[in-house]
């Protein structure tokens, strides 16, 4: 890994946001049998997730013409994201229905011929941003997955890429084809941000632990988040960093992974001015804060997370 550079070119306070914003067909309060749609998808949920705490996101998706792209536009500009980068299209919007169980939601996903993975080419401006996010389904999805790709190779050279490879499993996706590219994005990056399950499928074959070593041996900040069990970062020859995660009434899960890395943007930008080598105080602040932004999204209905109080 190179050492950390920001272009002097940059805006040191914006975030790019690359992936899928679709919705999510969840269930509805008190009727499992019913199924209500929320906009949704992890990239435009950590862009909301910063504009809400003050950052200044640009996401870059594709936005289709139907009534649940109309909605998918007025959440993002209502919580203040720029959408200048994003493209347009005729096509639908995808679909992703929820079924929470005991051990977390599953998906399952309706992706084919929509306008959301038809991502425009914005590799030009990864540049001029503070930090670049990649992740999710349109990192694994094409057409999308090659604009991804690109995006990310361009913003690794010129400043901070950030990866949450939130690893989907779907009867529609390749599991092979879709692992080597969430591996060659946590290649790249400078930041990464992952679950236990997400490392388990990525890395089968070593405990969560050694990939997050090996990861960080090689000079990035890794982020492990393990549900109720809390948060570990791990930095090169350093001991590791955990917080545990902040005890709630939980109402929702959905969406609190991306608040989680919500937080953790916005903390390195407000307080590291991007810059990824912290020592052990200053990365418990990173996760305490972050941990605080997810458990304001599992304490209520949603998944548009609030400042946490008291960090």
């Amino acid at each position: 890994m190179t050492d950390f550079v920001t272009s002097p070119a940059a805006d040191p306070g914006s975030v790019l946001v690359l992936g899928e914003a679709l919705v999510d067909l969840v269930p509805a309060d008190g009727d499992a049998g019913v199924r209500a749609a929320q906009p949704g998808g992890a990239p435009a949920n950590v862009a909301v997730g910063l504009a809400r705490l003050g950052g200044r996101p640009s996401f870059v998706g594709g936005l289709g013409d139907d009534a649940f792209a109309r909605s998918i536009e007025a959440w993002l500009t209502g919580a203040g994201v720029d959408l200048s980068l994003s493209g347009r299209s005729s096509l639908p919007t995808a679909l992703a229905v929820a079924d929470p169980g005991e051990h977390g939601n599953i998906y399952r996903f309706h992706l084919a011929d929509t306008a959301t993975f038809e991502l425009p080419d914005r590799t030009v401006e990864a540049a001029r941003f503070g930090a670049v996010y990649v992740g999710g389904l349109a990192a694994v999805v094409e057409p999308a997955a090659g604009v991804v790709a690109a995006t990310a190779r361009a913003a690794a050279g010129a400043g901070l890429l950030v990866v949450d490879p939130n690893v989907r499993e779907d009867r529609t996706l390749d599991p092979v084809r879709s692992l080597a590219r969430l591996r060659e994005l946590c290649s790249l990056a400078r930041v990464v941000k992952a679950s236990d399950e997400d490392l388990a499928r990525l890395w089968p074959d070593a405990a969560p632990e050694a990939s997050c070593r090996a990861l960080a041996g090689e000079g990035r900040l890794v982020v492990m988040t393990r549900g109720p069990e809390g948060a570990t970062a791990y930095v090169h020859d350093a001991p590791e960093v955990s917080v545990p995660a902040l005890p709630v009434r939980v109402v929702n899960t959905i969406g609190a992974g991306d608040a989680f890395m919500a937080g953790m943007l916005t903390w390195l930008g407000a307080e590291a001015g991007w810059d990824p080598a912290l020592s052990a105080g200053r990365t418990k602040a990173m996760l305490e804060y972050a941990a605080g932004t997810a458990a304001s999204v599992c304490a209520r209905a949603g998944t548009d997370p609030t400042a946490p109080l008291g960090v």
